[in-house]
């Protein structure tokens, strides 16, 4: 035998698996191609197995057994497929049999395990499947007679590679030959050569889904090299050996069932789930550190997004819940998974219903907090739940036993460093609620000494407690997740346990590279000073309020307007088969509700209105000048807010204008292109932006044109993300006093008044009597809200509670992951928390507005760069930290409003054709000495000034169209732009004409 053949690579396989992966040789010659099966080895597994059954059924059938059965198992492998006849066995004439004896989760029972080894894995070479052809297939694998798997192998030395092996299952595999048909026999197809592997679970011709399942290289595709062997060698050598292969069809496959409604029809959509070699990574390796570790481990599994996090949580759930450790003692009572996804609660109830055949395992909580404290106390395997329901446990729980908790958080981030998550760590490590309120004291233990303890309890809390190990799910993690959650390398600096890179999801085809196509637009401006006055402003806040003014401007709402819908109907309404969707991302919810109207507006003067449909999603109320009592998503729409992300998925629906509504955790694989006018950075970059990487058929690219950021922002945002992240330096814990100091110096609070209030606070007999109790909390905060008020400067009261918050914020964190517990830090914690809600709020009138002070005079709208922003390869992305955070800023500079505008002209203005300008400055003066609209400006309102304006700017705008024929025919042609131009102009020539007479009155 030739060593370069193919042959050759398949024999390496079957030798592994009979040698060492449990298998045994198979008689290719047995395969029933009318069956699909291997009838011999059914009915030795049967007898073998289940001796006692086969009996029963002899005595039925008589003679006839052997056939009667085979054709029974028949029938349910047609009707229900070969994944649930493998876990639940079927039932002829009474008698069931099972066709599968999975490992149990202890060893508590000897009989299972002898079961256990009554499976027969059997590996054939060469199956001729079909009575059409001579056509056969590499390598197949059997359990107790049921064909599970296909293999094509290729051998890149024969000049074929993975690629081949696609192919050859695309044209050559028949999914209507019962071996190929969808769920019926086998569950998986791998395409294997030397370097890589791809699987699918459904073939269908060219149509046929590929994953790769590949261990990932450097952080990108492929494997790495193997000294011992192929690269591939992992699949025969770890993933098909018994006791791994066994566990996968026992705990990882299973199918999913979808729903849909076309045309009044319900329909049903299954999908076979077999897990990526990621998700079954990680949750082997999870589960192993558990059971060496124990309980109380922090572990932050950071997977790309569209990786399929959610079967990966399941997945976790399901193997946690029954993990035993060598005692065969559970190693959690409970699993609780922590999610806003409304889909997640579903899909674990339907995903373990297969695994267990059984109700009950899965409770979701949706009522109420006694709802959650009930499920805890009686240990039930997994809960699903929200982190804000935590908060209110704590109130409801009377006694919780001694337990092991697992907290699954699905997408963490910093959240999880806050109360809800100290409330959580707080009632799952109780024995007793109500212990040390219940505890008889020895006459030494004095009630200062008590509430010592409850200080320490309190602290403790929030550190890593012993019974409890939580795992956090999330594909950017922040700086502070890492902190928490993050394992330390050799270096001491966090890094995720299990790791599944963005580069390695982008390179195996998995999701989409949403930088590819980026497109930035500079906007560049001429303010002009439009008062005589030049009173002076805060640099900052005035800078602030111009940007809003010119981000609100009709003009510049109107430019953006043509060029989003203009580009969407020459470019991304023909892309996905003409089912390409957008998504328009807006700095507030009032640019939402502006961007909205003027969509329909110019959708319904250009005629448009039966190609795009937009809709529009934002929280709550908008309050604007066409709406002063506010205006909601729904009042807007005409739909219901829960309702639009069903409507955005009809093909009526093309666009969806958000400001923070749906920028993360929303998945439309139809969503083709994001138009951005919102600042962005860091991690909200990052998961805007992904929004677009879903993958679906006919989805070849991603496209994003950007108002608001510039290239080299998004590079840095998505680069720290793109392979392993990291951060730049540990926390200094030391930063939380340097920062207590600077309060201190304030003389805000004082130490007696937190003493009082931490010995009412932490005392057990506030929580039984509020009502009685609540009073003195207030009576301690009272004097430091003086003290906060006596503060001379505005300045300083502003330090001062950014000071607060951001100590309070940072100690809520750092308390986590601190190496000691401070009781003194505890109680200013407690104590600062309650000051902040009650130091006097800055009205909203405090914001500067500039809208009459400034006119726009210049405005452009270039497009700057388009094409990819390349993210470095082989490069920790490294998080900053807060090292600064809260202490004081150099004092806002003052300057006059004309060198405000000045400046921003300087940064954002460039070279205008003077022609444009000037045909404008002429209409104007035109205009203002015409004496029958000084007249009309004199004694009528705007509104009915305009009838004479319109006359009057029209006859001046004819009499010198030859001077400007582009601008004169864009203003009579476009209306939008012309209705625009005059607006603008009557306003301004209506309040020049006005000022102007009352300064000759004076």
């Amino acid at each position: 035998m030739r060593l370069t053949t193919e042959h050759t690579f398949e024999s390496a396989l079957v030798q592994s698996l009979t040698e060492q992966g449990g298998y045994s040789l198979g008689n290719s010659e047995d395969y029933s191609r009318e069956l699909g099966l291997f009838k011999y080895d059914v009915i030795q597994f049967l007898q073998q197995s289940q001796p006692k059954r086969w009996e029963k059924i002899t005595a039925i059938h008589g003679a006839d057994a052997d056939n009667r059965v085979i054709q029974r198992l028949y029938k349910e492998l047609d009707l229900r497929g070969s994944l649930d006849v493998l876990r639940n066995g079927f039932v002829d004439y009474g008698v069931r049999f099972q066709m599968a004896f999975f490992q149990p989760a202890s060893g508590l029972n000897p009989d299972a395990i002898e079961l256990y080894q009554k499976n027969s894995l059997k590996v054939y070479r060469q199956i001729y499947y079909s009575s059409k052809n001579k056509n056969s297939v590499d390598v197949l694998l059997s359990l107790n007679g049921i064909p599970v798997a296909t293999l094509e192998l290729k051998n890149q030395f024969t000049g074929q590679n993975v690629g081949n092996a696609l192919k050859q299952y695309a044209t050559t595999r028949d999914n209507r030959e019962v071996l190929f048909a969808f769920k019926k026999r086998s569950l998986v197809h791998f395409a294997v050569d030397q370097d890589e592997v791809f699987m699918a679970t459904k073939l269908d011709g060219s149509k046929t889904y590929w994953l790769p399942f590949n261990k990932g290289y450097n952080n990108g595709k492929g494997n790495p090299q193997n000294a011992g062997g192929y690269r591939t060698a992992y699949l025969w050598e770890n993933i098909l050996q018994k006791d791994s292969w066994m566990e996968i069809i026992q705990r990882f496959v299973h199918l999913q069932t979808e729903e849909f409604e076309s045309e009044g029809k319900i329909y049903k959509k299954e999908k076979l789930i077999f897990p990526r070699y990621h998700q079954l990574d990680a949750v082997r390796k999870v589960s192993s550190d558990v059971l060496a570790t124990g309980a109380g481990k922090n572990y932050l599994i950071q997977h790309s997004a569209g990786s399929g996090k959610s079967n990966s949580i399941a997945w976790l759930a399901y193997r946690l819940s029954s993990l035993h450790d060598s005692q065969d003692q559970r190693m959690f009572d409970s699993v609780i998974v922590v999610t806003d996804r409304k889909v997640l609660d579903q899909q674990l109830q339907n995903t373990i219903y297969q695994f267990e055949h059984k109700s009950g395992v899965v409770q979701k909580i949706d009522k109420d907090s006694t709802q959650l404290a009930n499920a805890l106390g009686y240990g039930t395997n997994i809960i699903i739940t929200t982190l804000q329901k935590f908060p209110f446990v704590v109130e409801k729980v009377g006694e919780l036993p001694e337990r092991k908790y697992a907290v699954i958080i699905d997408e963490a981030h910093s959240s999880q460093g806050g109360e809800a998550s100290k409330k959580l760590k707080e009632v799952l490590a109780a024995k007793s609620l109500e212990d040390a309120a219940d505890a008889e004291l020895d006459d030494d233990y004095s009630g200062d000494d008590f509430v010592r303890e409850q200080i320490e309890k309190s602290a403790k809390a929030r550190g890593s407690q012993a019974n409890i190990s939580f795992f956090a799910f999330t594909a950017t993690p922040k700086y502070k997740t890492l902190q928490v959650f993050g394992e330390k390398d050799q270096n001491g600096k966090p890094k995720p346990f299990h790791l599944y890179a963005m580069r390695q999801a982008i390179e195996e085809g998995f999701i989409h590279d949403v930088l590819q196509n980026y497109t930035t637009y500079e906007l560049y401006f001429k303010l002009t000073k439009a008062i005589l006055d030049d009173p002076k402003f805060n640099k900052k806040k005035a800078a602030k309020a111009i940007g809003k003014y010119v981000s609100l401007h009709p003009h510049n709402l109107a430019q953006k307007t043509e060029i989003i819908i203009e580009h969407f109907r020459d470019i991304v309404s023909q892309k996905i088969g003409g089912k390409g969707k957008a998504m328009v991302v807006c700095g507030s919810r009032l640019h939402s509700k502006r961007y909205f109207e003027e969509f329909k507006k110019y959708i319904k003067a250009k005629k448009y209105d039966k190609e795009i449909k937009v809709l529009v999603a934002f929280s709550g109320k908008v309050i604007d000048d066409n709406f002063p009592d506010g205006v909601s998503e729904p009042e807007l729409t005409g739909y219901k807010e829960k309702e639009l992300p069903e409507v955005f998925d009809k093909d009526d629906y093309k666009i969806l204008i958000v400001a923070d509504k749906y920028q993360t955790g929303f998945d439309q694989p139809l969503l083709h292109t994001m138009y951005v006018d919102k600042k962005l950075s860091g991690v909200k970059a990052v998961q805007t932006l992904s929004r677009l990487n879903r993958t679906c058929p006919g989805k070849e690219d991603t496209f994003v044109l950007d108002f608001a950021n510039d290239r080299q922002t998004i590079l840095d945002s998505f680069q720290p993300y793109y392979e392993v992240t990291s951060v730049k330096e540990e926390t200094e814990i030391n930063h939380l006093y340097d920062l207590k100091g600077n309060l201190d110096k304030f003389q805000v609070y004082w130490d007696q008044d937190i003493e009082a209030f931490a010995n009412v606070y932490f005392d057990p007999a506030t929580k039984l009597n509020n009502a009685k109790q609540q009073k003195y909390l207030y009576s301690f905060t009272d004097p430091a809200v003086d003290r906060f008020k006596e503060i001379p400067e505005e300045e300083k009261q502003d330090e001062f509670k950014k000071g607060l918050r951001t100590w309070t914020n940072l100690y809520a964190f750092l308390s986590q992951i601190m190496p000691f517990i401070d009781p003194e830090f505890e109680k200013f914690y407690a104590y600062a928390k309650l000051l902040q809600t009650r130091l006097p709020k800055k009205e909203l009138s405090d914001a500067l507005h500039l809208d009459d002070e400034i006119a726009l005079e210049y405005y452009r709208l270039q497009k700057i760069k388009e094409g990819s922003i390349d993210l470095e390869k082989s490069k920790d992305g490294e998080l900053s930290g807060t090292t600064e955070a809260g202490l004081k800023r150099p004092k806002d500079e003052e300057a006059l409003l004309s060198e405000i505008v000045t400046v921003l002209n300087d940064r954002f203005g460039t070279e205008f054709e003077e022609a444009d300008k000037l045909f404008f400055d002429q209409i104007e003066a035109e205009l203002m000495d015409d004496e029958t609209l000084q007249t009309q400006a004199k004694v009528n309102q705007l509104d009915t000034f305009k009838f004479a304006f319109e006359d009057k700017f029209i006859d001046k705008m004819i009499g010198r169209m030859d001077q400007n024929q582009e601008i004169f025919e864009k203003i009579l042609e476009d209306k939008l732009f012309g209705d625009l131009v005059k607006e603008i102009m009557m306003k301004k020539i209506y309040k020049q004409l006005n000022d102007s007479t009352a300064q000759k009155g004076l």
